[in-house]
């Protein structure tokens, strides 16, 4: 069977490059980019959603906006007026998004980086080196919330962990709604010298689920796809002043760790430095770095025998993470670098005492290095150093070639590196106008007294395209491929992935699409001998006009279980072979509605019996002031070694006076550990450039069906950047 597998592989390779060669060959530039002249200003703008200053009369429009959905290619239901202007210091955008129903515009949130899929907004996107790979992201909604990433994956993914210094205002009239923004131009890295950018809009109406777009307003491409983005044209020369940025920060408040420990006083001083080496190139130095202000992570429960996956979410990491992201196709098998193990271990948090970092692009050349040390502290691990750097060369159209590299240890072993190459191929104009990646990456380690094959690779084609999504990836992970500073949940295995996904539009007034799901994963040893399969289907999976969408599937799944492991307390799943089906049935409300949400129940045979998941997340947002969220899952199991029940219960209360000033509490409690932990957490942003943070932290542990105090903390947090 693998050998088979392994001539198919190959012979989809052969294949494939047959496909690839003449668009090599024969791609040409797009010949219809549209463009627009930035008018230039020396007046000072006032950002009131307004628009009134004499320089937003004179400036060129955009007003031609096409949707992609409903209908591909129609013209949207309210116009659209976009206008451009900058100073030497700053670029401002002036956006009308005119509605014929204002009073339908869905618009809830004002916290900063909301989830806007599902309500009214305006997102724009700016590939600043005109490269078609990288840019940045920034969208508004009708009530004020702003959400800022970075483009990463030539288009295809956002991270929305790093943050911009810019501002927003908005208004609401009987015509619609409009937007002001200012984008401080140091926020920015960009080519030296270039006199225009890369630049596309586009706009939602949720209510009417439609989209339009300047440019490439098909529904295969994404706005982010910065190779089929427009033109901004009349850029001035920008004035970085010493671009420097210095901006201190303040922690104190009171800590009490356990339930044995007396409350004790702290005060911390940070202090972060950046530079920017020219307008493409930004080095960063963070001393005594401080994460009082992170949210906490989200409790799960952990079905399986492998390690959960937990995303980044501190500030100090962010910033260039688009350039330290390796592969195509890697997902989460596999990250050679993984930046929660910096500062983190075993989810404890261990001081960082020194963070540098510097990335930019000099000319087609994407460059990122990062070196932390970190401190002692009571888990017995000794301070360290550890450093990734990472490279990017753009090559061909869209396409890049790339190296990684790591060195050092959370835990200060010796001899502990990494390093990796990969090359991605991507056109947008696969056999006219498709889209078309194929990537491949390998990767070697070493690290003090590990034994067994200390090496990864992997082959990934896609086809991720609108109505045919097509994703073919055979990756390979050494039995000792184990890197210090990556995530690697499986070792010693092979994974097969064949997923197909189509999805036709029928003309039907109440159905929006239907998506067919055919997701497959096979794992093996390095032997070949299977050690799990997945295959997802969705044979109903629907979309409908209103909004709301309905999906059943049925999934065969299968282990084979080589050494026992602990499912819930005192219940082991032994050794064995398992092969069973299970089945969900799921339903999303609308998001545009005021209480929306999405309801699952997962049901049918596991391992030894039977497990039924009940899941459930419900939005109620009475307003823009105020919204809550509330999430449960129940897990209940019988198997043949012992029945368990896992419950999972969390809320979510946002109190968002403006968006630049909210109040977050979030409640959460599970059975396992018998705890119920709060965290609060308000954030004054009083200027662009500073924050008031306070976090309150109160944990409870059941002890005897009587719950005590566990842990609390109580901490301030005041950060100010000052600009020069």
């Amino acid at each position: 069977m693998i050998d088979q597998i392994h001539r198919t592989l190959i012979g989809i390779t052969v294949f494939i490059v047959s496909l690839i060669l003449p668009s090599i060959l024969f791609s040409q530039q797009n010949n219809n980019t549209p463009s627009i002249n930035i008018y230039q200003v020396s007046e000072k703008i006032r950002l009131d959603g307004e628009m009134k200053e004499s320089a937003w009369l004179l400036a060129d429009s955009i007003d031609d906006l096409t949707t992609t959905e409903p209908v591909e290619g129609g013209i949207p239901n309210g116009k659209t007026v976009i206008k451009i202007l900058a100073s030497e210091s700053d670029l401002f955008l002036g956006i009308k998004a005119f509605d014929p129903d204002p009073s339908g515009i869905v618009s809830f949130s004002k916290h900063r980086d909301p989830h806007l899929r599902g309500e009214d907004h305006i997102l724009i996107v700016l590939d600043t080196f005109l490269d078609g790979r990288s840019g940045y992201t920034f969208a508004v909604n009708p009530t004020g919330a702003r959400y800022d990433a970075l483009v990463s994956g030539q288009g295809e993914r956002q991270s929305s962990d790093w943050d911009a210094i810019w501002e927003a205002s908005t208004s609401i009239d009987t015509w619609g709604w409009a937007v002001e923004i200012r984008i401080p131009i140091r926020s920015l890295r960009f080519k030296k010298d270039l006199r225009e950018w890369g630049f596309n809009i586009e706009r939602r109406v949720q209510r009417l689920q439609e989209t339009s777009r300047w440019s490439s307003p098909r529904i295969d491409y994404q706005v982010t796809q910065t190779s089929r983005a427009g033109r901004i044209k009349g850029l001035p020369v920008f004035d970085l002043g010493w671009g420097i940025s210095i901006r201190p920060s303040f922690v104190g408040g009171m800590v009490k760790e356990d339930y044995e420990s007396k409350r004790e006083s702290t005060f911390e001083p940070s202090l972060d430095v950046n530079q920017q080496i020219g307008p493409n190139v930004l080095a960063s130095i963070s001393l005594n770095t401080d994460f009082a202000e992170t949210d906490v992570d989200a409790r799960r429960t952990n079905l399986t025998r492998f390690p959960l996956f937990f995303p980044e979410k501190r500030t100090f990491f962010p910033e260039g993470s688009d350039i330290f992201k390796f592969g195509f196709g890697l997902g989460r098998d596999i990250m050679p670098f993984f930046s929660r193990r910096l500062g983190l271990f075993d989810g404890n948090a261990v001081p960082v005492e020194i963070g540098g970092k510097i990335n930019g692009r000099i000319g087609n050349t994407n460059f990122g290095m990062m070196t932390v040390r970190t401190g002692e502290d009571g888990l017995e691990i000794p301070a360290s150093t550890m450093s990734v750097v990472r490279i990017n060369q753009n090559i061909l159209d869209e396409s890049t070639l790339g190296m990684i590299g790591t060195v050092g240890d959370p835990e200060g072993i010796s001899d502990s590196w990494l390093a990796g190459l990969d090359f991605t191929y991507r056109t947008s104009k696969f056999r006219g106008d498709k889209n078309f990646v194929a990537g491949i990456w390998g990767l070697t380690m070493d690290r003090k007294n590990l034994e067994g094959e200390k090496s990864a690779l992997g082959i990934v084609v896609d086809y991720p395209n609108d109505l045919w999504d097509i994703y073919l990836a055979y990756k390979r992970i050494g039995d000792g491929f184990d890197p210090s500073l990556g995530f690697v949940p499986r070792h010693g295995v092979n994974y097969y992935n064949v997923n197909f996904q189509y999805k036709p539009r029928p003309d039907l007034e109440w159905l929006r699409y239907i998506r067919y799901e055919f997701f497959n994963t096979i794992v093996t040893d390095l032997d070949g001998n299977w050690e799990s399969y997945r295959s997802f289907t969705a044979p109903i999976n629907w979309l409908l006009e209103s909004g709301e969408r309905i999906e059943l599937n049925a999934v065969w799944e299968g282990e084979r279980i080589d050494e026992p492991f602990e499912i819930a307390d005192g219940i082991i799943i032994p050794t064995g072979t398992y092969e069973y089906i299970r089945y969900r049935v799921e339903g999303d409300i609308a998001s545009k509605r005021k209480l929306s949400g999405r309801v699952s129940w997962w049901f049918g045979n596991f391992y030894s019996g039977t497990l039924d998941q009940y899941q459930a997340r419900i939005n109620w947002k009475p307003s823009a002031t105020m919204t809550m969220e509330l999430s449960g899952e129940r897990n209940v199991a019988e198997l043949a070694e012992g029945d368990f029940v896992q419950n999972l219960y969390s809320s979510r209360i946002r109190l968002n006076v403006s968006p630049d000033f909210q109040i977050n509490t979030t409640i959460q409690y599970d059975n396992k550990s018998r705890s119920v932990g709060t965290n609060t957490r308000l954030r004054w942003t009083f200027h662009p450039l500073g924050d008031l943070f306070i976090v309150y932290n109160h944990n409870l542990q059941d002890i005897n069906d009587r719950y005590r105090l566990e842990s609390n903390q109580f901490l301030a947090k005041f950060q100010y950047a000052f600009r020069k």
